[in-house]
């Protein structure tokens, strides 16, 4: 009735930091990761990064792909696609191919897309 979990099969792991969890230090990552809490150090996910609402993150982040509706005070680059939700709050400088930002996002520093996110990155 109950098959055994494919424990190899890494494409759907995630990683949960939940409100009211503070994390501290290095965090890396090869799975989706989602924040609703509060982290400090840096973040690193070679998938998609969701950060919620709630998060409050101090850290530099490199993610695949991201959507903040959160606080970051730090760099953000994204290789692929980063969504800025209107509850969005970005203290840093952002780089990514493709930028989406929502009426009310916020961000604090320097925007780089396209090409120069690209060469940022190299």
């Amino acid at each position: 009735m109950f098959g055994k979990p494919n424990m190899g099969n890494n494409q759907h792991q995630e990683t949960v930091i939940a409100q009211g969890v503070k994390v501290e230090g290095d965090f890396a990552s090869q799975g989706d990761v989602v924040i609703d809490g509060e982290v400090a150090g840096t973040i690193r996910t070679a998938s998609a990064l969701r950060v919620g609402e709630t998060a409050a993150i101090e850290a530099n982040v490199q993610a695949q792909s991201a959507v903040v509706a959160g606080r970051i005070r730090g760099n953000l680059q994204v290789e692929d696609r980063l969504e800025l939700l209107e509850t969005s709050r970005v203290d840093g400088d952002v780089s990514a191919r493709v930028l989406s930002v929502a009426a009310g996002a916020q961000v604090n520093g320097r925007v780089a897309m396209g090409k120069e996110a690209e060469e940022d990155e190299a």
